[in-house]
């Protein structure tokens, strides 16, 4: 009969404890990334505002390319809505929604997932004038774990991972921007 009871109280602690830590671990992470894309602020910006065109440098919009998508709205509006699914667990299903725009200055975005977790996160672009016609361009996702899931903060990095995909992303964006012709300017005749 001890030995039971000693085993219980060893299935108990060994429950209770990590929900006990859980309560001390944080619950939320924000990451931003940034690269220097050597176009215009509105050059950038008239093409990022179009969500269709992430397909292009996004990481995870590559990582299954049988991904099916689908879309509401007008691109490029606040109110536009770009769905996936996939079979890949990495890129799993949900959506993300232009919620509000500055002209050639901030987009933000809701991210929605559905599986392989459920979460709604939010997210922003940021595009900032830099020495000369060049833009610095930031990139930015905030994230939630709540308790006691928050515990896998302590094994797993979230922010790091999601900071070099953001960065791999940002890096595919401005290796297309700057490999398209800049726009000639309009000579006048006399």
């Amino acid at each position: 009969m001890r030995f039971i009871k000693t085993l219980f109280i060893l299935l108990a602690l060994i429950v209770a404890v990590p929900l006990i830590a859980a309560l001390f671990v944080k619950s939320d992470y924000q990451v931003t990334t940034n690269v220097v894309i050597n176009r215009p602020v509105a050059e950038v910006y008239d093409y990022v505002k179009y969500l269709k065109n992430q397909d292009n440098f996004s990481v995870w919009a590559k990582m299954d390319p049988a991904i099916k998508r689908s879309y509401r709205g007008v691109d490029g509006t606040v109110g536009f809505v770009s769905a996936w699914e996939s079979d890949n667990p990495q890129v799993g299903q949900g959506e993300q929604e232009i919620v509000a725009m500055e002209t050639n200055k901030r987009i933000d975005y809701q991210l929605r997932f559905l599986t392989p977790f459920e979460g709604t996160e939010p997210a922003y672009m940021l595009f900032e004038p830099y020495e000369g016609n060049r833009t610095n361009l930031s990139w930015s996702f905030k994230g939630h774990l709540d308790y006691p899931m928050n515990l896998m903060f302590l094994f797993v990095d979230f922010e790091t991972m999601i900071a070099t995909d953001l960065l791999r992303g940002l890096s595919n964006l401005k290796l297309l921007l700057e490999s398209e012709p800049a726009p000639q300017e309009q000579v006048q005749s006399p």
